[in-house]
């Protein structure tokens, strides 16, 4: 580490705990080596300063954390005809977000939402900061500039912990918000849909719990944010994997939401579930179940969220499994978001390039770590599509390791998968209207002036 810090003190200068970058060209060379001191730097207090250096850095280099509110808002108006995809990075985070920079640059894209969801934070072992820096050091290093939509995913309620204290569990998702934001994750998805009790006799009743325990949320969070920024905040109506929503239950939602919040910016989006389970449904012999979305639902809450709310649209989880021919559906019906991850990291657990010896001692540390996630009458191929999420965390450092000629073709993989996405969602040129209705505001945060030594 020595070696990077004693490089870069030539090129950047820290004075009162502000970065100025001197030869930017020279900080994009050592970027790969300063982002891999930043994640494994085994001193915690160090590692999380290198990583808010990593991010002052990138901000000074025109990659800037920031909030997707105002186009959004131009959505909620003018639906411009795509959909933003919001990818959740579990693992080889560096590597593959470098693939999403330079396909981006490629199409001209830049509506797009890199997220982490609170379950992800822990299994992957990835902090929000941490998170962010990886992310916008990767736009560095491939000479992105322009706005960097960082997304707090799922910051949900656990409804067991909900039930048995619930000012316990508010207080531990305020907690997470606060690090999000302080870690300028500008963009916040409160998951209240498990606190909805099916039990009482009219929607709005049913979706009480879930609105107001999300309007204080966001109150919460407009009270963090920092001058000039105002986060998009989304919300959600039905638990992913359960039942579909209604174009009823979101008119319930958002106006108990809005009663509720009394005053100041609302949701942006509302997530809805039409189908889809997170991770997709695989079926005993490991090959996945065909996905039936019910896209004509989709189309009705997207347009009554916008025509009537003013919302950017609804949003789908739990898509990234489905066949590619599906995805051009969603800008087809007006569908705001979407969100993507399993079908990620099946490319890398599935690539060819990953070497099979590596492959088994991850599912040998699955079998022995996680034998509790075990279902009854689970075949292998079950349990281990189920719970290989978990062998990105513990194992970081390994998977980082790996050489350029295992990585080099599952990111070629990667690519081509953005290639289809990007297309399909429409995205494509989407760089015109990021930067008409997007101002990034640089956020001044400071850093230890002693990190370079």
């Amino acid at each position: 580490m020595a070696d990077v810090l004693t490089e870069l003190k030539s090129y950047v200068s820290i004075t009162n705990g502000k970065v100025q970058v001197q030869n930017a060209a020279a900080v994009r060379g050592l970027m790969d080596a300063l982002i891999y001191e930043a994640v494994f730097n085994p001193d915690e207090e160090k590692k999380k300063a290198l990583q808010r250096l990593v991010i002052e850095i990138a901000k000074q280099m025109g990659a800037v954390p920031s909030s997707i509110q105002s186009l959004y808002e131009e959505m909620g108006k003018n639906y411009p005809g795509f959909t933003v995809p919001a990818m959740n990075i579990r693992g080889l985070t560096y590597d593959t977000s470098r693939a999403i920079f330079r396909k981006a640059l490629e199409k001209n894209a830049s509506a797009m939402l890199f997220e982490i969801a609170r379950s992800e934070i822990g299994y992957t072992k990835q902090r929000p900061l941490e998170y962010t820096a990886v992310v916008v050091a990767a736009a560095v290093r491939e000479g992105y500039t322009g706005p960097v939509f960082m997304q707090g995913d799922h910051f949900q309620l656990v409804r067991r912990h909900y039930l048995s204290d619930p000012d316990a569990e508010v207080t531990y998702i305020k907690g997470l918000i606060k690090e999000a934001i302080d870690a300028e994750f500008y963009n916040i998805d409160i998951d209240s849909s498990t606190l909805v009790d099916l039990d009482k006799p009219t929607l709005k009743e049913q979706q009480r719990p879930n609105y107001e325990t999300a309007a204080e949320l966001t109150a919460y969070i407009r009270s963090l944010e920092p001058a000039g920024v105002t986060v998009s905040v989304g919300g959600e109506i039905g638990e992913i994997g359960g039942k579909n929503s209604t174009p009823e239950e979101l008119r319930a939602y958002l106006d108990g939401f809005k009663e509720t919040l009394n005053s100041g910016k609302g949701v942006s989006k509302l997530s809805v579930q039409t189908g889809t389970a997170h991770g997709g449904v695989v079926l005993p012999d490991g090959t996945l179940a065909k996905v039936k979305i019910d896209f004509d639902t989709l189309r009705q809450m997207s347009d009554a969220a916008r025509k009537e709310y003013g919302l950017s649209g609804a949003v789908q989880h739990g898509a990234s499994t489905l066949p590619d021919e599906a995805f051009h559906t969603f800008p087809e019906t007006g569908t705001s978001e979407v969100h993507l991850a399993t079908g990620f990291q099946n490319i890398m657990y599935d690539s060819p390039a990953l070497p099979a010896s590596f492959r088994d001692e991850i599912y040998s540390y699955l079998k022995t770590e996680c034998a509790k996630d075990r279902k009854e009458g689970q075949t292998d191929e079950q349990f281990f599509y189920s719970t290989r999420k978990k062998g990105f965390g513990t194992l970081k450092k390994k998977w980082w390791d790996l050489p350029e000629s295992v990585k080099s073709p599952i990111m070629k993989e990667i690519e081509d998968k953005f290639d289809l996405l990007f297309r399909e969602l429409r995205v494509a040129g989407s760089r015109d209207i990021v930067n008409k209705t997007v101002k990034p505001v640089i956020v001044e945060k400071t850093v230890p002036d002693n990190i370079l030594g």
